[in-house]
């Protein structure tokens, strides 16, 4: 393998790495807070980048710029999902939870064909033939706004986890609900708010992927799934774990697909899973119970 062949393999593993931090930051973001288990999270990412193509087309916004209106609509969206839905199942039973976000994933799939049909669609960046060369290195100019977007966002959130209040409320609920609570913070607002952020960071991860290939109403099942190894791979509830795994996770992903074939591109994820699993089941930097 030539070093320019393994330079594009490292980028395209980069870019895919990207969204899956996106998604998988939200992802943890939820269940860090609330405890719980969203399987119906694939589906905002792909509402995401459906809202984005729509506003896109019809009103002539710049995709990316159309990433704000897509995180606010999906965002309202998700905290409707978890003032209807979710808080009304939240700490009856784990099987309450898990059938209510199975139940999402086919009704949010089946409403989004209704609205934008079954047919593919790929976001029209206005960037699509720009390429930018550094050396032997050479990628288009919308895999590097993927990454400035993703490390802006990221920091964005991580500024808002660690400097503002209603971050230190949110860190708070997910230490401690009972002593959040005996503490005056409002940890129903708190679950709404965090709801609504994670299902925001998604729809950004689906804008990004509109952008990159293609998405149909169905293609947010596989996507959840490699989020839920990304933040088992990292440790649940931890940040660093989300940004470390979704990382690392796209390029295995991309050296897989290149080396073994497409039909390794998820195999090998959910094998590294496995083994994760068995030697380190906390994670990365999961931190064990005491």
């Amino acid at each position: 393998m030539s070093l320019p062949t393994l330079i594009q393999i490292l980028i395209w593993g980069l870019i895919v790495g990207c969204i899956y931090v996106l998604l998988a930051s939200g992802l943890n973001l939820i269940f860090g807070v609330m405890k719980v288990v969203n399987f119906a999270h694939g589906e905002f990412m792909i509402m995401g980048g459906y809202v984005s193509y729509w506003v896109s087309i019809l009103e002539g916004l710049n995709p990316y710029l159309s990433i704000f209106v897509s995180m606010i609509i999906v965002g309202a969206v998700g905290i409707l999902t978890e003032r209807i839905c979710f808080h009304q199942v939240l700490g009856t039973s784990k099987l309450n939870e898990l059938i209510l976000s199975l139940g999402l994933i086919y009704v949010l799939q089946n409403a989004m064909s209704v609205l934008w049909t079954d047919y593919p669609v790929l976001i029209d960046s206005p960037f699509k033939n720009i390429i930018v060369e550094f050396g032997i290195v050479r990628m288009r100019l919308d895999w590097l706004i993927v990454i400035g977007i993703t490390v802006l966002v990221m920091a964005g959130f991580y500024i808002l986890i660690r400097k503002t209040k209603i971050g230190r409320a949110m860190r708070a609920t997910s230490q401690n609900r009972v002593a959040a609570m005996l503490m005056g913070i409002n940890v129903e607002r708190i679950n709404m708010f965090s709801f609504g952020l994670g299902t925001a960071l998604a729809a950004t991860a689906g804008t990004l992927l509109a952008i990159t290939t293609s998405i149909t109403p169905y293609a947010g099942e596989i996507p959840a799934l490699k989020a839920f190894t990304i933040i088992i791979l990292g440790g649940l509830g931890s940040p660093l774990g989300a940004v470390v795994g979704g990382l690392a996770y796209g390029l295995v992903e991309s050296c897989a697909v290149t080396i073994l074939g497409g039909t390794w591109r998820d195999a090998v994820g959910f094998a590294i899973l496995i083994l994760v699993l068995i030697v380190r089941p906390t994670g990365l930097f999961g931190e064990k119970e005491k």
